[in-house]
């Protein structure tokens, strides 16, 4: 249930929307760090590694070291350095360590490059043929050190780009090894402890890595692939991802039975065997490089402990050898194991990110926080547990134009979402008013609502306006059948659970139903705009470098996403007409609410193009719209600049189209 401020103190009768907040735009990335992924040094014991985004410098990523027996960390990485690969644009795994050396990509030139322990800096691939031609990612390093494996992503004129495993020296000499290349897409090349063997993970079009793809594992010797390819999931339609070898063997975790489960894969049959399993995932899906939800390590009777994380709706859970511990986490993105350590990355409700090491024994377990992305910087009583919530849904929900753009789901779908309501321990609402209401649409649109602290929500809770971050058809964590009701559907199904979720709490009475704004990036920036486009329910709309015109998308994005509406929407051009019906562009009639568009100038994944073309049709039938173009940001905000001056600039526009008065922005 939703947490509210302690009742015994006296809060003033404001109206929403109007409540004074002391948390800033500024608040969301002033010393602010985003912490996503962390990796426990495989070789030596004393090193945990963790990479960090900061806002304030200019959206560069650093990644630091930190020493388990003095307790403490430095930046490992240049000053100058911006570890952020380019490889399927969203990047990720960018960075691996290797007994006190790290292994890094660089977003200037994408070159591969080796620090070692006295950050001297070494390159290990040439200048490409044009700039950032040759990207590297999702790397590992062979146990005598003399080859690095990882995935490269090769540009060239006129041709799609080629996605390859290879083996890098790391003497400096650039030498360079294709291992596999039989496949539209490489990811994960993980060896085995000794090294001799390697697994990885392919899929080609028109699938996406979360729907159908293999696992592979070869003899590996002196930087090659040294024997016969064993392959799994040839003739199946599972997703096999995050796999990685102990001293147990392989193990990968696939959703062949219906959840992201983890087994044990059997090196002679390819069998798999389920040791970590149920009603959850483990696996997100693999948008980026890097990530990790289950590790293992030896204990000291020679046996490995297991942990890996549960994705339940509520909130992450931790299972170590079957058995779920307790944690004060709600969320765990990364974990990893090495001789010295079990290193996660984790957050919660009342607290943000967090680098923390974790041992579990008979006597429980010992959380250790290493590094916080920063203390909280506001007080606790504008903390807000979001209400879980499940509603009925299906592709008629709402009283607008919803009918007639794909087929009905069976009677009794349901869909889920987050609810917080306005929370401000200085003022609450006046009795005869209800708040109004901003329900989000996550990016993916295979993404789920984040289980953990969001300033960028408490942003608007704060201030009197209430939020529903919805699980819509097609998000994470309900498993794979929950996932794939979005095939075909998109724009129709996502669209009618938003609509949907805002019915919902407001006849529950939570919310006014005549203030409801819809808000999202991406994906969810589409969701916003079909949104506005086939429905008469929400009287504003904030889109985040969305998807305008679905046809163009299909023929003019990136190599990694230019068959993904093949699943989400049906094979073009074969399917052209649902193209054409479900694009919000050939639909603009509808849009009869004001929006506002928010775009960065470099975005390759959502070119500004779709943005521009909304804009300018909404614009020509003179409903009110707000256009705001970041000239050096691409498809997300990461300059500290940038994320205020984009979260004030809605908060104005939403103050201004539906009533309230924003205190401080009134006269901006």
């Amino acid at each position: 249930m939703p947490t509210h401020p302690d009742q015994s103190t006296e809060r003033r009768a404001t109206p929403y929307g109007a409540w004074p907040s002391s948390i800033t735009a500024a608040d969301l990335v002033g010393g602010a760090v985003r912490i996503s992924e962390v990796r426990a040094d495989p070789v030596d014991p004393d090193l945990i590694w963790w990479s960090e985004n900061r806002p304030e410098e200019g959206g560069r990523t650093a990644v630091m070291r930190y020493s388990i027996r003095e307790q403490s960390a430095i930046e490992h990485t240049p000053a100058d350095a911006n570890v952020r690969t380019l490889v399927h644009e969203y990047g990720g795994g960018a960075w691996w360590p290797h007994d006190g050396e790290l292994f890094y990509v660089d977003f200037a030139d994408q070159r591969l490059r080796l620090i070692n322990r006295h950050r001297r800096v070494r390159f290990l691939t040439d200048e490409p043929p044009h700039p950032r031609a040759d990207r590297f990612a999702d790397g590992r390093v062979t146990p005598d050190g003399r080859w690095c494996v990882a995935v490269r992503e090769q540009h060239r004129v006129d041709a799609e780009p080629a996605n390859e495993v290879v083996a890098v020296a790391t003497d400096g000499s650039a030498e360079i090894n294709v291992l596999y290349s039989d496949a539209d897409f490489v990811m994960s090349p993980r060896l085995s402890p000794v090294g001799d063997l390697l697994a990885w993970i392919s899929w080609d079009h028109p699938n996406m890595g979360w729907d159908s793809t293999r696992l592979h594992v070869a003899p590996f010797a002196d930087g090659q692939i040294s024997g016969e390819i064993l392959t799994v999931g040839r003739f199946d339609e599972a997703s096999y991802c995050e796999p990685d070898f102990g001293g147990a063997g392989l193990r990968v975790c696939s959703d062949h039975e219906g959840w992201w489960n983890l087994y044990d894969v059997d090196l002679s049959s390819g069998a798999l065997s389920r040791i970590v399993g149920g009603p959850f995932e483990i696996a997100t899906p693999p948008w980026v490089f890097g990530m990790q939800r289950w590790t293992a390590r030896p204990t000291s009777s020679g046996e490995e402990q297991v942990f890996a994380v549960a994705g339940m709706p509520t909130g992450d859970e931790l299972i170590v050898d079957g058995s779920t511990v307790s944690l004060i986490d709600s969320s765990i993105n990364s974990l990893s194991a090495g001789p010295g350590a079990v290193a996660a990355v984790g957050s919660g409700y009342g607290h943000e990110t967090e680098v923390i090491s974790l041992s579990v024994d008979a006597s429980g377990v010992r959380r250790e926080v290493v590094r916080t992305a920063r203390p909280l910087p506001f007080e606790q009583g504008y903390l807000v547990e979001p209400e879980w919530i499940t509603f009925p849904t299906g592709p008629g929900a709402g009283d607008g134009h919803g009918d007639g753009h794909g087929e009905g789901d069976a009677a009794g779908t349901v869909a889920h979402g987050l609810f917080y309501p306005p929370t401000n321990p200085e003022h609450v609402g006046p009795d005869d008013e209800r708040p109004p209401l901003m329900v989000l649409a996550h990016g993916g649109p295979t993404a789920q609502a984040r289980r953990e602290l969001q300033p960028g929500i408490l942003y608007w809770t704060s201030r009197g306006i209430a939020v529903v971050d919805v699980d819509y058809r097609g998000s994470t964590g309900y498993g794979t059948a929950f996932r794939k009701s979005l095939d075909g559907q998109w724009g129709v199904a996502d669209v009618a659970d938003c609509v949907a979720a805002a019915q919902y709490l407001a006849e529950r009475g939570d919310v006014d139903p005549e203030r409801l704004m819809i808000r999202g990036g991406s994906a969810g920036g589409f969701t916003v705009l079909a949104a506005l486009a086939f429905h008469d329910v929400f009287s504003a709309g904030a889109s985040r470098y969305g998807i305008a015109d679905l046809e163009a998308l299909a023929t003019d994005t990136h190599k990694f996403e230019s068959r993904y509406l093949d699943t989400l929407v049906g094979p073009y051009p074969e399917q052209r007409a649902a193209y054409i019906e479900r694009s919000p562009i050939n639909h603009v009639d509808g849009i009869d609410v004001p929006l506002i568009v928010l775009q960065g100038a470099e975005d390759v994944i959502v070119p500004p193009s779709q943005s521009e073309m909304i804009v300018s049709a909404v614009e020509s039938k003179g409903v009110k719209v707000a256009y705001l173009l970041f000239p050096d940001e691409q498809h997300g905000f990461r300059q500290a600049d940038n994320i205020v001056r984009a979260l004030e600039a809605e908060l104005a526009f939403f103050g201004d189209v539906l009533g309230f008065d924003p205190p401080g922005l009134a006269h901006e």
